[in-house]
Order: structure tokens, then sequence, then C-alpha cells
């Protein structure tokens, strides 16, 4: 098929989608990104054959997950995760970094680089992914949802982090010095972000916000182009640039039109969840190396451990470092959310197969087991914060009987 004839073929599945996704919610909970990766799969080279991805659909994909990070990073409540919450989001991330690296370098048979890719993808928490999940069950605010940002947040954040000093190719110091340099620039655009602004900027905003200018919509394209180039630039990861996009332009929003920030936020998530977040999601997919998970033994072996090592070396510090407030239920919940992972485990596993590092069927068994996380562990923490007898839609929990 033509590229342009892929191009509509990911765009009907993300029509398609939400429509089994809403369809298959009157009995089971199924997150709306499973359907996007599985019917990706589906019409990829490996099943049906119709999709090939070419350079600009793999551009969008790309920008699709800067998006994604862009989101995670401007739901960020810092008033609400800041203290203890977050000292022990950040403690428990720090555990789970030194069990999945001793792991990770015991499954590759002592091998280090491979033990960094593995250890590190095994950290990661999906919170571009647990957010609409969240926010379609109204789970998203209050104390739940706060202390569930901290942990996501340090779970999306850190391994971006190990990313830069890990996998760069560059010694340590090096890295930690150009860390330093986009550290200190990021903190000079919060400074900037967090001053009042003129008053001409709010205007134009108020004045846009309704009309073909979107100047409130084009800037924050700016900020997210901004930071991805300034990261690129200084030869760190993208998604670094994109999380601190969404922290910086939500400071700056909420600062100039704090009664508007809700109705842009929703214009960017429009354009994120309804365009370009979806196209990753369906290309992931579609680059699936299903035919290497199935046809190696070890790797179909592998997935279940990996699914089981998301909730030992992620799942395991969370449930311990949890704030003891939440209820018992409400842990188990976090630790279910917190071990979902996906979207940095699939580019780490790329970077890894790119670099020869990993093996095609790990890195699929890795992605594989990402799936599966984002399928199973999301519907029990829903089912736990639902309570018995509840049934779970995308617009929260019902009792038997309703519909959607």
């Amino acid at each position: 098929m033509s590229h342009s004839g892929t191009l509509v073929l990911i765009m009907s599945i993300a029509v398609l989608a939400p429509l089994l996704a809403y369809g298959i919610s009157r009995w089971l909970p199924v997150p709306l990104v499973i359907f996007e990766i599985l019917l990706g799969v589906l019409i990829g080279p490996d099943v049906l054959g119709w999709a090939h991805i070419d350079a600009a659909t793999d551009g969008l994909s790309e920008l699709g997950l800067a998006m994604l990070i862009f989101l995670a990073g401007y739901e960020i409540e810092f008033d609400k995760i800041r203290g203890d919450t977050l000292k022990r989001a950040g403690w428990a991330w720090i555990v789970a970094l030194a069990l999945g690296l001793g792991i990770g370098v015991a499954l590759s048979g002592g091998g280090f680089s491979k033990g960094v890719y593995i250890g590190t993808a095994l950290t990661s928490t999906a919170l571009g992914t647990v957010l609409p999940v969240l926010r379609d069950s109204d789970d998203l605010h209050g104390r739940f949802g706060s202390v569930m940002m901290a942990f996501g947040a340090v779970g999306e954040f850190g391994p971006i982090i190990a990313m830069a000093l890990l996998l760069s190719g560059r010694n340590p110091g090096e890295s930690t010095v150009l860390l330093a340099v986009f550290a200190a620039l990021t903190a000079g655009a919060v400074y900037w972000g967090m001053r009042p602004k003129p008053p001409w900027f709010s205007g134009v905003i108020a004045r846009t916000l309704h009309s073909s200018g979107q100047f409130a919509v084009r800037f924050v394209v700016l900020m997210l182009a901004a930071m991805l180039g300034l990261s690129q630039a200084l030869g760190l990861d993208v998604l670094l640039g994109a999380f601190a996009a969404g922290l910086v332009t939500r400071l700056v929003l909420h600062g100039a039109v704090p009664e508007s920030s809700g109705e842009i936020l929703e214009k960017v998530e429009a354009m994120g969840f309804g365009f370009l977040v979806p196209i990753f999601f369906i290309v992931t997919g579609i680059e699936f190396d299903l035919r290497a998970l199935l046809d190696g033994g070890r790797a179909l072996i592998l997935l279940p451990v990996f699914l089981a090592l998301f909730l030992v070396v992620r799942g395991g510090p969370i449930w311990f470092l949890a704030p003891r407030d939440l209820g018992r239920n409400d842990r188990k919940a976090l630790t279910l959310f917190g071990s979902t992972a996906l979207p940095l485990v699939v580019a780490i596993t790329t970077i890894g197969v790119d670099d020869k590092v990993l093996e095609a069927g790990e890195a699929a068994a890795l992605v594989g087991a990402g799936m599966v996380s984002v399928l199973v562990f999301p519907l029990v923490a829903l089912k736990l914060r639902a309570g018995a007898g509840g049934k779970m839609l995308p617009n929260g929990p019902i009792q038997g009987g309703e519909s959607w």
C-alpha cells in the first residue's frame, strides 16, 4: 500500500479505536491505547501487511510521543505533589533504579550495557498513558490523583534523566555537564514563567481564544518546539525537552490567564489526543516485531518475566513508600498504575536495538510486557478504586444497569 494509504489507514484506526473502546467498556474498561496498538499490529507487516511506515509518518509518530510527554508535564500540579509525597516518589524511583540495574545485568548474563537498557526500562511509569485513564474515570483529582501524579511524574522524568546519563554514549562527566546546562536554562525559563506577564500578553490570549489567531495554542507549540530544539542541540533525549516544556508552559499560562487555562488545555489535548498521540500508539503497533516475539522461545518466555518485573522493580518500592494516609486498596491501585509502562519502554528498546545492544526478541518481549501492563494493570487498579460491585466506564464508575 502507498504511504498516503498508510496514513489513511492510521487515521481510520484512530477513529475506530474509540468506538471499540466505548462499546466494549459496557462490560470491560479496556484502555483506548490497547485498541490503537493492537489494530496497528493487525495492519502491520507481520499480520496483514497493509501498512508501511515512511519518514513522514515516523516523524508524526515521534511528535505524538513528544506531545504525550508534554501533556504529562503540563498536568503536574507542584503545589499538590511537593513535600513528603514528592520525596517518597523520588526514593521509590531510586530504589527501583538500583533493583532494575541489578536485575537487568543479571538477565543479560553480566553485560552492563544491555543491563542498563533493560533496567532503565523496568523503572518507567507510563504517566502519559495512565493520565487519560485516570481522567476518564474521574480519579485524577483529589488525594489519590495528586499522589499518583507525584509517583508517575518521577517515574516518567527519572528514566529520561537516566537515559541522558547512561544511554547517551558519552562519558558520565560530559553528560552531567550537559544536563546541568539544560537544567539551568530550564530553571531560567521557569523563573520567567512565574513572573507576572504584561497586560498585552493576557489580552492577546483572551481575544484570540475563539478566533483563527489561537495565540495560546501557537504559544504552546512554540514552547514545545523550543524545548525540543534545546534538548537536541545539547545532545539530550528530546523527551526531556518535551517534559520540561509542559512544566514551563503550565506556569506561564496559569500565571497569565488562570481563568482560561482549563480551556487552553482542552484545545491542546484535542490536538494531542485527537491527532498526534493516536498516531504514536498505532505506529508502535505497526512497528511491533511480532515475528521476533513468536519465533524465538526465549523471547516469549521473557514477556511474562518482564511483566512480573515491572511489578517487582517499579511496583515494589511504590507499595512500601506510598503515603501512609492512603487506604490499602488505594496503595494497591497506586502500585498497579505506577507499574504500567509503555512509551518510554518503546523509546529505550528502540535505542537499544539501533545500538545493537538489545536483540529484536528481547526488545519485543519488553514492549509486549509493556502492552500487557497497559491492558491489565489499569483495569485491576480501576476495579480496586471503584469498589466491589462497581463497573468502570470511560466516564467513571457506574452501577449495573446504566449504559453510555
